[in-house]
C-alpha cells in the first residue's frame, strides 16, 4: 500500500485497497460522519491546555489555568494540585465552565495560596486522559533589605569588591551599577561587574573614592526595578618612604609591595563544575585582582573554541549560546600580568531534558487482534518509564491479556473492555514529559464518508483524484469499476491510495464515464459512484517573447491560449509582473492595457522593466509562460567626480559610470568649461572608451576649469553629471604656433600671408603677439621681421612669382612658444608672357577633334602654371557660303600637356580655334587661330511630323525638313506598324524616300478603323538620325474629309519610292483640288517662313563679326582682370552638347555617329585626359567609340 506522498509510484498488482480507518497523529478521532451514522462512543482526549508555567503577574487581572477535551460521552473533568485532590468548583473565589475543566482565579491582591502544581483529569466511561503538569507561580515583589553599610576603606592598589546580592524574582534579572544621579559607573579591563552583580576593582586607585555606589535590580516580566542601599569607597593614597610619588602606565601608584601577580576574586578555587540543559546560554567567566591590572586568555582544553562563542566584559566572560552535546569539556580561563598568572578550569556538561524517541500514538483495533503500544525517551540522564491507563498506575489496572515491559505494552486477544487511555510518562531531574494514547477495540461496518455521485472533471495529460473515504473495523477491502463493468480499472495509469481514493495519470478522452468505489469487510458492504469528465488542456499557443524597448515608448506582449470550448463563459487571461498579480480593474490608470490577451505598455518606464507572466485559466487547469521586458535607455549621469594628480598643466579626473540602462556605454565625453574667455559655455575635451572610468587632462594655461561627463550607449547620450570644482592652471607660455598658414600673391609686386589665429583658450597668458619672419629663398640676407597682434600681413615691392622662406612664433607676456617651422611660399603671379606654337588640329570624327601644341617657356608663365585653355568660333555650316562670328566655346585642360580633344562640335562646319596659357592671375596671349572643318552627320529630328485626312485604309503624312541636316540632305526613312490595343505588334513596313523635297506621303492598305504607328528619319550620306513618331487611326467608311487642303505644287510623286512588304504606295489624282490640302500648305510656307527669319536674326545679331573675332584671337592682357577666364573654366554659352542619334528601326540602315559633350571632355568633375591627349572617365563610359566611322584624314596647321 501506499500513501498519498507517494502517489508518482504505480503499483504492478490489482487495484484494491485495505482501509483500516482515519487516524491522527495524537489522538483518535472518529470523523462526525461516522457520528452521524452510528454513535461511537471515544475515549477522551485533551486538546487544550495552559503551559506548564503560569506566572501570575501582579498587573494582570485574572489568570486561567485551562484543560480542555473531547470525548464520547462528554469526558469529565477532575484537578489535583501538589498530588492532592483539587475542587475548584467549590471555591466561591474562581470561575468554573460547564463541561470544562478551566478555571479562572481573579486578582484580588492576595493569590499566593493558588501556588502549586496542578494536573487535570478528563475521564468518561471508557477511560481517563491527563494533562501535562501546570505550575502556578506567584512571584514575590523583590526587595533588598534596609541596611546600614560602613564604609569600605583600602589602600591605593587593593582589590575591592562590592557585593550586590540582587533579591530573587521572576527572571530575567538585570543588574546595573549607578551613581545617586542614575549616572553609569564607568567599567573597564579594571573595574566590571560579575555575573552574580558584584562589582570588582582589580587595583583601587584613588579617584576611585567615592559614597554614592549603587547596585540596581531590574524584573521586566513584572516591571520592578529596586535599587540597594548606597555604598561608601575610600581609596587611601600611598606614599613611599621618601614621601614621593610615582604611577604605572596604569594610572596606579608605584609600590613595590602592592605590585603583585593576578589572584582568582571569582570563581573561587581552580576548578568548576558546570552543568546545564541542551539550548542554554553557557557562561564561564574569570575576574582576578592584581597589578599591573590582568589580561585574560580563553582556549577549551584539546580542541578549539566553538566558533560561535562570544569574549565579553573585557575578555573576562565567555558566552557560547544554544550548547550541544559538541560542547562538553574542559575550559581554561589564564588572568596574566608582568608579574605572572593564574588559571581556573571549567568542566562543562550538557544534559538535556526528556524528549520522545518513540511517542505512543493512538490507533483502533478489531476485536480479537494483537495491540502493541510503544513509548521510548531520550534525555541526559536517560529518563525512567511510568506506565500508567486512565491516569492510574497500571498494576492497578486488573487484566491477564496484557503483558507490561519497560517501553512496551502487549495486549494479546483485545477485547472491547481493553479500550482505555495509556498514558507514557517520561522523567529525568530536568523534567517530565506525558503522551496519551486512545486505545480503542471494536468492530464496525464500511462506512463511506465521501457523497455519493459526487461530479469530477480533468484536463488531457493531467491527474484527477475520485475520493472514497472508509472507516470501518477490521479494515475494509476497497475496488475501483467502470461504467458497466464488473472487473475493477487495471493499468499503470490507475492506482488506489490506502485512504481509498482513485488516481488516474495522464487523463485521457476515453476515461470520461462514471465510476464506482466498492468497499468490503466482515461486517458489511458499501458502494458510491462518481462521475469523471474529461476536459481538452488549456495550453499557450502563442507565447510571450522577451522584448527590448527604448524608455518612452509603447511594449506589446502577446499571449493566446487555446482551451476547451466548454469554458468560454469561464476562461480568463491573467498577467503577473514578478510575483505580484496584475489587476485588470485599473490598468488603463497605470499605464498598461489588456486586449484580447495582449498586454500593451504604454510609455515605458524604468520601473516597468521585469519578468512579466501570462496565465491562462480556466477552473481546472491553467497555462503559464513568461517574457522578459527589458528598457533600455541613455546612460545615466556619471557620479563622484574626483580631481587628483594635479599638475600645472594637467590633472587626472575620475569617475563613477551610472546605470547603463541595458545598454553598454560605449564612450564618455569629456566637457570643460572656464571663466575667463566663454564662461557658462561647455565644450568637448576629450573622449573616453566606455571601459575607462578616469581620464588625464592636458590643459593650457591662465584659465579655471571646471569639468562634466556624459556616458554615450547605443541609445544615445546621457545627461551630463555635476560639475566638479574649479581648478586653476597658472599663466604660461604659448603651447603652438600658428597654423594653416596660407601664402598668396594677388599682384605681381606683392606677398600675401594670412594664418590662422590662436584660439584664446590657446594665449596661456595676456598680451599675445605674432613675429612673422620673412626673406627670399636660397639669399643670404637677415630675417626680416615684424610683431603683429592681427593675423595677417602684406610684403611690398617683391620680384615676381619669386620663392620666399616664412615663418609665423606665437609670444605672450610669459615668453615665446616653440621654434616655427619654415614654410615656403611665392610672391605674386602676372599673366604668361607667351602663346602655345605649332597648333595643330586632327579631325576625329564629325563632333569630336583632337589639338595639339607647343609648351610655353617655364620663364614666360610667370606663375603657376594652371593649364592651357581652348577657345573656338563656329564660322559657317558648309551648306552656307556667308560666314559669322557664333558664340565663343572653352574648354580647360589643366595641368602643363600639350593636346586636348575638344567635342561637341557640328558636323558638316567650319571652325576657328585658338589656344592659349593660363596661370593663377589669369590668361596669357592668344595662339595664332586655327581653321578646320567637320565631316558630314545624321541629320536632326523633323521639327514636324503629322498624321493627318484618315480615310478607311489610308493615312496622310506630312512633315518640314530638319532644322539641322549636318550634311547634304539625302531623303527619308518611313516606317509604320499596326498598334492596336494588343500584346502583339504588327508588322513593321519600311519606305525608302530617295527626293529629299518631299513633305508629304499618304500611306494606303491600311486596315480599317486600326490605330497604326509612324516612323521618319532624315538621312545623309553617313546615316539617318533618330526617328520621329506619330500615331493615326483610320475610319469605318470611305467619306473624303474636308478640314485640310494640300497645295498642287507638292504633289509630285516621290521618285523610285519602293514598298517593302505592302508593294506601291501612290498619290490620289486631283488632290491639288482638294481644300483640305490647300490650307495644310499654307499653314506650313507660313511656318516656314517665320523659322527663316529667327534663324537669320540669330545667326547675325550683334554685327560684330570682325572686331570680335580679332578681339579673341588677340586678347589685350592690360585689360583682363583676375576674375575673367579664371582657373579651370570654360564657357559653353547657349550651345548646348550634341546628343547622340538613335538608329533606324530597320536594321539594315547603317548606325549612327554619336555625338560628344563639353562635359565629357573638359576639365571639371566629369572628365579628365591621359598625357597622350585620349580621354578617359564619362566619355569612355557613356559613348561607342567604335561608332565613330567618319574620321578625319588631314591635319591643318596654324
Amino acid at each position: 500500500m501506499k500513501t498519498l506522498q507517494n502517489a508518482g509510484v504505480i503499483p504492478l498488482f490489482p487495484l484494491y485497497a485495505i482501509v483500516w480507518f482515519v487516524q491522527g497523529t495524537t489522538a483518535l478521532d472518529i470523523p462526525l460522519e461516522v457520528l452521524g451514522h452510528v454513535n461511537i462512543e471515544q475515549l477522551p482526549t485533551i486538546t487544550e491546555q495552559s503551559p506548564t508555567s503560569e506566572i501570575a503577574f501582579p498587573f494582570d487581572e485574572s489568570f486561567s489555568i485551562k484543560c480542555e477535551a473531547k470525548g464520547n460521552p462528554e469526558p469529565e473533568f477532575r484537578w489535583k494540585k501538589d498530588g492532592q485532590d483539587f475542587h475548584p468548583d467549590q471555591d466561591p473565589r474562581l470561575i468554573t465552565k460547564e463541561n470544562s475543566g478551566t478555571f479562572v482565579i481573579n486578582n484580588n491582591g492576595n493569590v499566593t495560596e493558588f501556588q502549586g502544581i496542578y494536573r487535570c483529569y478528563a475521564s468518561n466511561k471508557l477511560g481517563t486522559a491527563v494533562s501535562q503538569d501546570i505550575e502556578f507561580i506567584v512571584p514575590n515583589i523583590p526587595k533588598f533589605p534596609k541596611e546600614k553599610i560602613p564604609p569600605l576603606i583600602v589602600e591605593e592598589g587593593q582589590s575591592v569588591v562590592l557585593q550586590c546580592n540582587p533579591p530573587k524574582g521572576i527572571p530575567p534579572l538585570q543588574i546595573h551599577w549607578m551613581t545617586i544621579g542614575l549616572q553609569h559607573i564607568e567599567q573597564d579591563e579594571r573595574v566590571s561587574m560579575g555575573l552574580n552583580g558584584d562589582l570588582y576593582f582589580s587595583n583601587a586607585l584613588e579617584k576611585d573614592s567615592r559614597s554614592d555606589y549603587c547596585c540596581v535590580a531590574a524584573f521586566p516580566r513584572i516591571r520592578t526595578i529596586v535599587q540597594k542601599t548606597a555604598m561608601s569607597v575610600i581609596v587611601n593614597r600611598f606614599e613611599s618612604v621618601s614621601g614621593s610619588e610615582s604611577h604605572d602606565s596604569t594610572g596606579a601608584s608605584a609600590n613595590s609591595i602592592l605590585h603583585r601577580k593576578p589572584q582568582l576574586m571569582s570563581p573561587p578555587g581552580g576548578q568548576s563544575d558546570i552543568r546545564l540543559v541542551k539550548g542554554d546560554l553557557l557562561q564561564m567567566e574569570c575576574i582576578a585582582e592584581g597589578l599591573p591590572t590582568p589580561k585574560y586568555k580563553w582556549v577549551k582544553v584539546g580542541d578549539d573554541l566553538p566558533t560561535r562563542s562570544r569574549k565579553e566584559n573585557h575578555g573576562k566572560l565567555l558566552r557560547i549560546p544554544k550548547v550541544n552535546a559538541d560542547d562538553n569539556g574542559r575550559y581554561m580561563c589564564t588572568a596574566e600580568n608582568s608579574l605572572g598568572k593564574t588559571e581556573h578550569y571549567f568542566t562543562v556538561t550538557v544534559e538535556e531534558p526528556p524528549q520522545w524517541e518513540i511517542k505512543p500514538e493512538s490507533q483502533l483495533y478489531m476485536i480479537g487482534s494483537e495491540v502493541t503500544i510503544k513509548c521510548t525517551a531520550t534525555g541526559k540522564p536517560q529518563p525512567s518509564i511510568i506506565w500508567t491507563e486512565n491516569g492510574l498506575p497500571l498494576r492497578d489496572a486488573p487484566g491477564s491479556n496484557r503483558k507490561i515491559f519497560s517501553d512496551t505494552i502487549l495486549i494479546h486477544n483485545a477485547k472491547a473492555n481493553n479500550s482505555a487511555v495509556y498514558q507514557c510518562i517520561a522523567s529525568n531531574k530536568h523534567g517530565t514529559i506525558l503522551a496519551n494514547a486512545n486505545i480503542m477495540v471494536m468492530n464496525l461496518p464500511p462506512m463511506i464518508l465521501t457523497k455519493d455521485e459526487q461530479k469530477y472533471a480533468a484536463v488531457v495529460g493531467k491527474s484527477v483524484v475520485m475520493d472514497c473515504k472508509v472507516f470501518s473495523s477490521p479494515p475494509s477491502t476497497i475496488s475501483w469499476t467502470k461504467d458497466d463493468t464488473v472487473d475493477s480499472v487495471d493499468g499503470p495509469r490507475f492506482f488506489v491510495y490506502e485512504n481509498g481514493s482513485l488516481e488516474i495519470h495522464n487523463v485521457e478522452k476515453d476515461d470520461t464515464g462514471q465510476y464506482t468505489c466498492i468497499t468490503t469487510n466482515p461486517e458489511g458492504k458499501s458502494a458510491i459512484t462518481s462521475t469523471l469528465d474529461v476536459k481538452d488542456a488549456t495550453k499557450i499557443m502563442e507565447l510571450p517573447e522577451d522584448i527590448k524597448v527604448v524608455r518612452g515608448s509603447t511594449a506589446q506582449l502577446t499571449c493566446h491560449a487555446a482551451f476547451d470550448i466548454s469554458f468560454k463563459n469561464d476562461f480568463q487571461t491573467q498577467w503577473k509582473k514578478g510575483d505580484l498579480e496584475m489587476s485588470v480593474d485599473n490598468i488603463k490608470n497605470t499605464g498598461y492595457y489588456v486586449n484580447n490577451g495582449v498586454l500593451q505598455i504604454i510609455n515605458v518606464s524604468h520601473e516597468d522593466q521585469g519578468i512579466y507572466t501570462c496565465i491562462a485559466i480556466t477552473p481546472l487547469d491553467q497555462d503559464e509562460a513568461s517574457a522578459q521586458l527589458i528598457v533600455l535607455d541613455v546612460p545615466d549621469p556619471p557620479v563622484d567626480l574626483v580631481l587628483s594628480e594635479h599638475k600645472n598643466r594637467s590633472v587626472k579626473l575620475k569617475w563613477i559610470p551610472g546605470d547603463s540602462h541595458n545598454s553598454s556605454i560605449t564612450e564618455f565625453i569629456v566637457e570643460y568649461e572656464e571663466s575667463h574667455w566663454e564662461p557658462g559655455k561647455w565644450k568637448e575635451l576629450l573622449r573616453v572608451p566606455g571601459n575607462h572610468a578616469s581620464a588625464h587632462l592636458k590643459l593650457h594655461g591662465h584659465l579655471d576649469y571646471q569639468f562634466r561627463v556624459s556616458a554615450v550607449n547605443a541609445i544615445g547620450r546621457g545627461l551630463p553629471s555635476e560639475p566638479t570644482e574649479r581648478f586653476k592652471t597658472p599663466p604660461a607660455a604659448p603651447d603652438k604656433n600658428p597654423e594653416n598658414i596660407k601664402i598668396q600673391g594677388h599682384l605681381p609686386n606683392e606677398l600675401d600671408i594670412y594664418w590662422e589665429p590662436l584660439m584664446p583658450i590657446e594665449h596661456n597668458a595676456p598680451g599675445l603677439e605674432y613675429r612673422i619672419s620673412y626673406r627670399q629663398q636660397g639669399s643670404e640676407e637677415e630675417w626680416t621681421e615684424q610683431i603683429l597682434k592681427r593675423h595677417s600681413f602684406v610684403v611690398k615691392k617683391t620680384p615676381t612669382f619669386v620663392p620666399y622662406e616664412i615663418k609665423i612664433q606665437a609670444k605672450n607676456q610669459h615668453g615665446w612658444g616653440p621654434e616655427p617651422k619654415v614654410i615656403t611660399g611665392y610672391s605674386g603671379e602676372d599673366f604668361p608672357a607667351a602663346a602655345p606654337e605649332d597648333v595643330n588640329v586632327e579631325v576625329e570624327n564629325s563632333t569630336l577633334i583632337k589639338v595639339k601644341w607647343s609648351r610655353i617657356p617655364k620663364e614666360k608663365i610667370q606663375g603657376h602654371l594652371g593649364g592651357y585653355r581652348v577657345n573656338w568660333w563656329r564660322m559657317k555650316s558648309l551648306l552656307e557660303t556667308k560666314k559669322s562670328h557664333g558664340e565663343k566655346h572653352s574648354l580647360t585642360f589643366t595641368g602643363d600637356r600639350n593636346h586636348g580633344m575638344v567635342p561637341g562640335l557640328k558636323p558638316f562646319s567650319e571652325y576657328s580655334l585658338i589656344v592659349m596659357a593660363f596661370n593663377g592671375r589669369g590668361n596669357g596671349p592668344g595662339s595664332l587661330p586655327v581653321m578646320f572643318s567637320t565631316p558630314e552627320g545624321v541629320p536632326e529630328q523633323t521639327p514636324i511630323f503629322k498624321a493627318t485626312n484618315p480615310k478607311q485604309n489610308s493615312i496622310t503624312l506630312i512633315w518640314a525638313p530638319p532644322l539641322e541636316s549636318n550634311g547634304i540632305l539625302m531623303g527619308y526613312i518611313f516606317q509604320y506598324q499596326l498598334i492596336n490595343d494588343t500584346n502583339d505588334l504588327g508588322n513593321l513596313h519600311t519606305v525608302n524616300i530617295s527626293n529629299p523635297e518631299t513633305a508629304i506621303w499618304v500611306a494606303q492598305d491600311l486596315e480599317p478603323h486600326s490605330k497604326y504607328k509612324f516612323y521618319l528619319s532624315a538621312c545623309t550620306r553617313v546615316g539617318c538620325g533618330k526617328p520621329i513618331t506619330e500615331e493615326g487611326t483610320t475610319i469605318m467608311d470611305a467619306r473624303q474629309p474636308t478640314t485640310l487642303s494640300i497645295p498642287s505644287t507638292t504633289l509630285s510623286p516621290v521618285a523610285n519610292a519602293t514598298l517593302s512588304s505592302i508593294g506601291y504606295a501612290g498619290i490620289y489624282g486631283g488632290i491639288s483640288t482638294q481644300g483640305w490640302f490647300i490650307g495644310l500648305m499654307c499653314a506650313v510656307a507660313l511656318l516656314t517662313l517665320i523659322m527663316l527669319i529667327a534663324c537669320f536674326v540669330k545667326r547675325n545679331k550683334g554685327g560684330k563679326y570682325s572686331v570680335k573675332e580679332k578681339e579673341d584671337l588677340h586678347p589685350d592682357l592690360e585689360s583682363q582682370v583676375m576674375n575673367d577666364d579664371t582657373f579651370c573654366e570654360y564657357s559653353d554659352n547657349d550651345e548646348k552638347p550634341l546628343k547622340g542619334s538613335l538608329q533606324s528601326l530597320n536594321a539594315e540602315i547603317k548606325a549612327a555617329e554619336s555625338g560628344d559633350s563639353l562635359v565629357d571632355y573638359g576639365d571639371d568633375e566629369h572628365g579628365q585626359f591621359n598625357e597622350d591627349g585620349s580621354f578617359i572617365g564619362e566619355y569612355t563610359g557613356h559613348k561607342d567609340r567604335g561608332s565613330m566611322e567618319v574620321k578625319g584624314t588631314h591635319q591643318i596647321t596654324a
